[in-house]
């Protein structure tokens, strides 16, 4: 299957494969919302097969491009490691581990307020007068 011959079909199709609901991609293809309407053409077996279609091929172009980049990092690492770049090698070896999920870099965030030098006792003071101010 290719392109369907109606293109405001293509369009409800390419819709669908992005993620919009079948209400939302009738109206991205240019029909004039109707939620019965878009629910009959979302179930139609060319519909299906076309988005079907779409999402395999964005699946193959990912899966290439994971596969390219480990690639890409593994000839990297080889040729840091033949050079004795070590440091080189190391991080190639970290991106591949990256991007097949295995390592995530993580940042510790502290966000800093009027409550963070506060004990208990000095927080329970505070609690306690704007409760008294809100009565």
């Amino acid at each position: 299957m290719s392109i369907l011959e109606n293109p405001k079909w293509e369009l409800f199709a390419q819709a669908l494969a992005k993620g919009e609901t079948a209400d939302q991609a009738y109206v991205t293809a240019g029909y004039k919302e109707n939620r019965g309407n878009a629910a009959r053409l979302k179930a139609k077996q060319n519909i299906l097969n076309r988005v079907a279609e779409i999402l395999e091929k964005a699946a193959v172009r990912t899966e290439i491009t994971v596969q390219s980049l480990t690639e890409m990092y593994l000839d990297d690492r080889r040729l840091a490691r033949a050079l004795g770049q070590i440091g080189v090698s190391k991080g190639a070896a970290d991106s591949i581990a990256k991007l097949h999920g295995l390592m995530i870099d993580r940042a510790v965030l502290k966000h800093i307020n009027e409550f963070d030098d506060m004990d208990e006792q000095k927080l329970l003071a505070w609690i306690e007068e704007k409760h008294r101010l809100l009565q």
